[in-house]
């Protein structure tokens, strides 16, 4: 479980843009192992997996929540705002 944790956070200290097959991937050992991705996952896509740090990316915010497009699948990822 360690190794897996560690896998982890070697792949999402990447500074380069992500492959969707690969972070579907990690997502899925992720879960193998029950690990919290916590702050990576606001990193990638919920549908398609496209990264969202490199200009995928069309951000609104409203009173209780963050909401992040996706400009490959137009996917609306929602985060909700602690105040």
């Amino acid at each position: 479980m360690q190794e897996a944790q560690e896998k982890v956070d070697e792949f999402f200290s990447n500074k380069e843009e992500l492959e969707p097959k690969y972070i579907e991937k990690i997502k899925r050992l992720a879960m193998r192992y029950n690990i919290k991705l916590g702050k990576y996952r606001r990193r990638f896509c919920k549908k398609c997996f496209a990264d969202l740090d490199y200009n995928h990316k069309k951000i609104r915010v409203t009173k209780k929540h963050g909401i992040v497009e996706c400009k490959k699948c137009e996917f609306e990822n929602k985060w909700k705002i602690k105040p």
